[in-house]
C-alpha cells in the first residue's frame, strides 16, 4: 500500500531540518577557522557538499544564513554555560544566580576572543541590521531585549538581597553591560591586545565593591 504522503512529507521535513543544522554547525567551524571575510557562500556550500544555490535554498539569502549562524552560536553558548533557556526564546534568570552568570558570561567572552571571525560577523551584521528592513533586524532586537531582561532580573535579585549596590536601577545596569560587551568587541577588533573579559569582569566588580573606607564610610555629598 502506497504512503498517502503524510509520512513522506514528515520525513522530508525532518531531513531538511537536519541539513540546516549540519550547515549551521559546519558554517560556525568555517567562520571560526577562516574568518568572516574568508567565509564565502561558495566555501560554506563546499563544506556541506552543496552548490551555492542549494545552500541558499535552506535559508533564502546570504543575510538570513548569517543570521541563523549567529542564532546557532548563541544556542551553543547557552548550552555550554548550562543556562536555562536561550537568548531568543528567553533565558531564565531565577535559575541562574548572578555569580554563575558572571562566570558564564566571562567564559563566553573569552571564547569569543578565540573565534574572531564570529565576532566580526556579529559586529558587521549588527550594524547592517539597524535598518528595520534588514533580515537580521528582529534577531538583534529580540536578542538584546532578552539579554537585558535576563541580566536585569538577576541583578534585581542581588540588589534585593543587598549583595550588590542598588544606586543604579537593574534595567539601566543591564543595558550598560550590553553596551560594554558590544563596544569592547569593536575595540578588540581594532586593538587585539584588549582583554575583553577582564574589562567586563571589572564592571561586575564595581557592582559588588564596598565604598572606600569600608562598611561605615559616608557619602561625601550626602553625609549618609
Amino acid at each position: 500500500m502506497r504512503d498517502s504522503g503524510g509520512t513522506g512529507r514528515r520525513g522530508s521535513y525532518a531531513k531538511g531540518v537536519a541539513k540546516r543544522e549540519e550547515i549551521l554547525t559546519r558554517a560556525l567551524d568555517v567562520i571560526a577557522r577562516e574568518g568572516y571575510r574568508g567565509a564565502s557562500i561558495k566555501e560554506l556550500a563546499d563544506a556541506v557538499g552543496l552548490s551555492q544555490a542549494g545552500l541558499l535554498h535552506y535559508f533564502g539569502s546570504k543575510e538570513e544564513l548569517f543570521t541563523e549562524i549567529l542564532r546557532k552560536r548563541d544556542e551553543l553558548d547557552s548550552v555550554d554555560q548550562g543556562l536555562a533557556g536561550d537568548l531568543h526564546q528567553g533565558l531564565v534568570a531565577e535559575a541562574t544566580p548572578l555569580p554563575d552568570i558572571r562566570a558564564g558570561y566571562l567564559s563566553v567572552i573569552r571564547h569569543n576572543a578565540d573565534v574572531p571571525g564570529l565576532v566580526h560577523l556579529f559586529a558587521r551584521l549588527s550594524v547592517d541590521a539597524a535598518d528595520p528592513g534588514h533580515p537580521a533586524h528582529q534577531f538583534f532586537v529580540t536578542r538584546g531585549e532578552n539579554l537585558r531582561g535576563f541580566f536585569a532580573e538577576a541583578i534585581a535579585a542581588q540588589q534585593e538581597s543587598g549583595e550588590i549596590t542598588d544606586r543604579v536601577d537593574a534595567d539601566t545596569l543591564a543595558r550598560i553591560f550590553q553596551a560594554v560587551a558590544d563596544g569592547l568587541q569593536v575595540q578588540w577588533m581594532l586593538e587585539p591586545d584588549v582583554d575583553m573579559a577582564a574589562t567586563v569582569d571589572a564592571l561586575f566588580e564595581l557592582l559588588s565593591a564596598r565604598p572606600a573606607g569600608g562598611e561605615g564610610a559616608t557619602d561625601d555629598a550626602t553625609g549618609r
